[in-house]
């Protein structure tokens, strides 16, 4: 049984200190570190992954709270000043993935850099930084699943409750579920570019990129499923009967957009240069 020791891990005066927010911040350095390594062994720009953190991360946080606004407007139309408190909560993965990809494309053209290349040492960091960043979601008692007597069920707080489950206490830890498979994701991308470097036959660029895409997508699928506050098209939560979970429909579109990459670079046999051929 997981039960959360609350959002704020300490308060120092005016200063909170917030378990999601360490875990963003710890994602960050980890990501930096991990993928300036990848591009150094795919012989990428020295210091790439540092000159596009910053604009990366800026404006996947900004995508990813504009997604979210856009989809419960009706809960912001009377204050729309308050789309702007992020600190309040409200962001989603798939915006910031959306604005993520569109900075990354014009970051690229600018510094006529591969996409697909700086694209494939990014998304381990990703992989990973979900796995540890969902964990946010079990201090902050929200993006939990419907009800359950499981072993391994999260006790969530009365007042987290929908209303329509104001009696239930224990429901499915869909963070520990999505922490899981991003975690099972990453150590797969790693596995497989070790093995990209050391293998005669060079990965494509963009392999790794759609594998994500595939990977992250199949299980954002089936776990979007059990969770009771998605964002809907056509319904509202917890129950979204009758309508369509935004979730579920952009982790179809984004495996889709993975599958047809796959055939795309092996169909037409499109092999990673040899990192010993750059020259920067």
């Amino acid at each position: 049984m997981f039960i959360s020791p609350g959002p704020e891990l300490f308060q120092f005066g005016p200063l909170v200190l917030r378990w999601y927010g360490l875990l963003i911040a710890l994602a960050i350095l980890i990501g930096l570190s991990l993928s300036s390594r990848l591009a150094q062994l795919r012989k990428l720009e020295h210091n790439l992954v540092s000159d596009l953190l910053p604009a990366l991360v800026l404006f996947s946080i900004v995508g990813a709270r504009v997604y979210y606004v856009a989809f419960e407007w009706h809960n912001y139309a009377a204050t729309p000043l308050k789309s702007f408190a992020i600190w309040e909560g409200g962001i989603a993965i798939h915006g910031a993935l959306v604005a993520g990809i569109l900075t990354l494309i014009f970051f690229c053209r600018k510094r006529h850099q591969p996409f697909w290349e700086v694209f494939d040492i990014l998304v381990p960091s990703v992989a990973f930084g979900q796995a540890l960043g969902r964990w946010g979601n079990f201090f902050n008692s929200e993006a939990f699943g419907v009800p359950t007597n499981l072993p391994w069920k999260l006790f969530i707080p009365i007042s987290n409750r929908p209303l329509i489950y104001i009696d239930s206490e224990f429901f499915h830890p869909t963070f520990l579920y999505e922490s899981f498979w991003n975690l099972f994701l990453f150590t797969a991308l790693i596995l497989i570019f070790r093995w990209g470097l050391h293998s005669v036959n060079k990965l494509p660029a963009g392999m790794m990129s759609c594998l994500y895409l595939i990977g992250y997508s199949l299980g954002r699928v089936w776990i979007e499923g059990l969770r009771i506050d998605p964002l809907c098209i056509g319904a509202l939560p917890p129950t979204c009967e009758g309508g369509i979970r935004i979730a579920q429909l952009m982790s179809v579109i984004l495996a889709a957009i993975g599958c047809a990459g796959f055939w795309w670079l092996y169909g037409q046999k499109r092999p990673l240069p040899d990192p010993g051929s750059r020259v920067n």
